[in-house]
C-alpha cells in the first residue's frame, strides 16, 4: 500500500537558475548539490532537481500543477517574494483558501495554498451548490 509521496523530481534546464529559485525565492533548504541535480527539502517533502537537455520550453497546456501548503501568516509575504521575483503568475485563484499560481524558471506549474483536504472537503460540505457531489469517509 502506498503512504505518501516519496519524492518529487522536476527537470531543469539551467540547475543554478532553478536552485536559487527553489532555495532563495521559495525557502526550500538545500541538502545536496553536484553537476548534474541537486536535493531540497519543502518542509519534509524531498524535492529533486535533475539537469535534463530535454526539458520544457514552455508550461504544459493542461491543469497539473505541485501545490505547496503555506501558513497563513506567511502566505503574504511569500507571495510578494515570488512576484517581485518576476515570477509569472499562469492562474487566479478561484477555490477555497488563499492560493497564488505561478512557473517555476522550467515553466512547471506550482502553487502555494492554504489549506488542506480537510479544508476543501469541508468547503464543498458546507456549499449547497456541490449537494451533487460523492463523499466517502475518512
Amino acid at each position: 500500500m502506498i503512504t505518501g509521496i516519496n519524492h518529487i523530481t522536476v527537470s531543469v534546464r539551467n540547475l543554478d537558475k532553478s536552485f536559487a529559485f527553489y532555495s532563495q525565492v521559495l525557502g526550500f533548504k538545500p541538502l545536496m548539490k553536484h553537476a548534474k541535480g541537486a536535493y531540497l527539502l519543502a518542509g519534509d517533502l524531498w524535492f529533486c532537481l535533475d539537469l535534463d537537455a530535454n526539458t520544457r520550453k514552455l508550461p504544459l497546456p493542461e491543469y497539473t500543477h505541485f501545490a505547496f501548503s503555506v501558513k497563513e501568516a506567511d502566505f503574504d509575504n511569500l507571495s510578494k517574494k515570488i512576484t517581485s521575483a518576476g515570477t509569472k503568475i499562469w492562474k487566479d485563484n478561484k477555490s477555497e483558501g488563499n492560493s497564488l499560481y505561478f512557473l517555476d524558471p522550467d515553466g512547471h506549474k506550482l502553487e502555494i495554498h492554504i489549506g488542506d483536504w480537510k479544508t476543501r472537503i469541508d468547503h464543498y460540505k458546507n456549499d449547497s451548490k456541490y449537494r451533487h457531489m460523492t463523499f466517502f469517509s475518512e
